[in-house]
């Protein structure tokens, strides 16, 4: 991909995202280096060609396989949720989707962990996080709900899909210290901050309500 493709025109210009930074500032998003790294983020390139006039507006758009990429102003909260907690070295993923809320973790903490369960938006991710130039992205094909236990602990976990409870077996591969942002429930969702304490205590924080698809169990090819 060639550097005009980065950069964008037209629908998909730095002025574009510039407005689409200024909106994210009037929601409420204030780290600066969160905002700057969605403006230097070309979102149109996560997305199918087609709907690439719609790369940055502030919605979530379809990605195939009944997925979405997350709307501009939730991937903003939920990094600078993440990263508000303090410096990550080693972050979990679980949804690597279309690798657009992947390439943003990857710019801002040192080792991007992400699982997948779908291999074709996998296969695309990657070769889109390639183009980016990201080598700190690790990832791999499995149930994201089971996230990536031979790699834990993680000092943070970022959830993209939202399961009907907080899985077990990602609180235990939280780092004591460490905090999970996870959007939880059916049809009235909340996005949270789960924090753990030690072994066995975690402190729970009610972030906003959210609109995520189900967070599903098992593999596609």
């Amino acid at each position: 991909m060639n550097d005009i493709n980065l950069q964008g025109i037209g629908m998909t210009s730095r002025r574009t995202r510039d407005r689409l930074i200024s909106r994210l500032k009037g929601q409420g998003i204030s780290d600066e280096g969160v905002l700057n790294t969605l403006r230097e983020t070309p979102r149109h390139i996560f997305i199918d060609e087609a709907l690439s006039h719609r790369a940055y507006e502030d919605t979530a758009l379809p990605i195939g396989f009944n997925q979405t990429i997350s709307q501009p102003y939730i991937v903003a909260k939920m990094t600078e949720v993440l990263v508000s907690t303090g410096p990550l070295k080693r972050v979990l993923e679980v949804g690597t989707g279309s690798g657009y809320q992947t390439s943003v973790l990857a710019q801002l903490v040192d080792q991007v962990f992400s699982v997948e369960r779908i291999k074709p938006l996998q296969d695309k991710a990657k070769e889109r996080l390639r183009q980016m130039g990201l080598k700190n992205v690790h990832l791999q094909h499995s149930d994201g709900g089971m996230g990536w236990p031979s790699k834990a602990p993680f000092d943070a976990i970022m959830v993209t899909a939202a399961p009907e409870q907080v899985p077990e077996e990602l609180l235990l591969q939280l780092a004591i210290g460490g905090s999970l942002v996870i959007p939880v429930g059916q049809e009235q969702q909340q996005l949270k901050l789960i924090t753990r304490q030690s072994d066995l205590e975690y402190k729970t924080r009610i972030i906003e309500n959210v609109n995520f698809v189900p967070l599903l169990a098992g593999t596609i090819r």
